[in-house]
Order: C-alpha cells, then structure tokens, then sequence
C-alpha cells in the first residue's frame, strides 16, 4: 500500500519561504496524480495544489496561485511544494496526498491515500 511522508515544515517569519517534500513508499509514485492540502484549527482541509502523474499538468487554487509551485521527481518518489511570499494565513498542517484517475484534482474525497501532514506555522 502507498505510503506518503511529508517534511520541511517549520518556523518562518511573514514573507519566507519553505519547500515541502512528499515522499512515497509502498508503490511507484508515478501512478498517481499528487495533491498538497492543508488544515488550519477550525476550518475544513483546504486543497492547494495538484500535479498528474508525470507531471505535464498542474492546478492551483487563488489563494496561492503566483506563491507555490508543485513539482515532482518521480526518479525520487517526491513531490514537492515550494511556498513562496509567505503569510500568517498560511500557517497549517500541510498534508500531500495520492489519487488514481485522470484530472487534477484539489477535492480531497478524490485522493486515496494521504500522509500525516507537517506544520507549517508563520510568524507576523
């Protein structure tokens, strides 16, 4: 069964950077289109971004469009999430996660499989 592990969260004041990693076990990663959500206390998991299996075709929702960018190695079995300008209201748990099918997709009841998530929190 796939298994997803994300890192490269942390600590970052208004305006930084940080790029997650997504990496896969289990499976080949290059079976599956790739989502990266997030989860803020008290709101509902927000999808962010999503990249096809080969990586040919991305998405992105508004609220990041211009800041993130998705990419993946499927040589590494990683995705990866490069957040960019970032702002308070990004502070989240940021998960990836794995869905079968065509489309990119950034609904989560789409995905199969998801990883634990890591924290991202940034400071004003």
């Amino acid at each position: 069964q796939l298994q997803l592990v994300e890192s490269g969260g942390g600590l970052v004041q208004t305006g930084g950077s940080l790029r997650l990693s997504c990496v896969a076990s289990g499976g080949t990663l290059g079976s599956y289109a790739i989502g990266w959500f997030r989860q803020a206390p008290g709101k509902e998991r927000e999808g962010l971004s999503c990249i096809s299996s080969f990586g040919g075709n991305t998405k992105y929702v508004d609220s990041v469009k211009g800041r993130f960018t998705i990419s993946r190695d499927n040589a590494k079995n990683t995705v990866y999430l490069q957040m960019n300008n970032l702002k308070p209201e990004d502070t989240a748990v940021y998960f990836c996660a794995a869905k079968t099918g065509p489309g990119v997709l950034t609904t989560p009841q789409f995905y199969d499989y998801w990883g634990q998530g890591t924290q991202v929190t940034v400071s004003s």
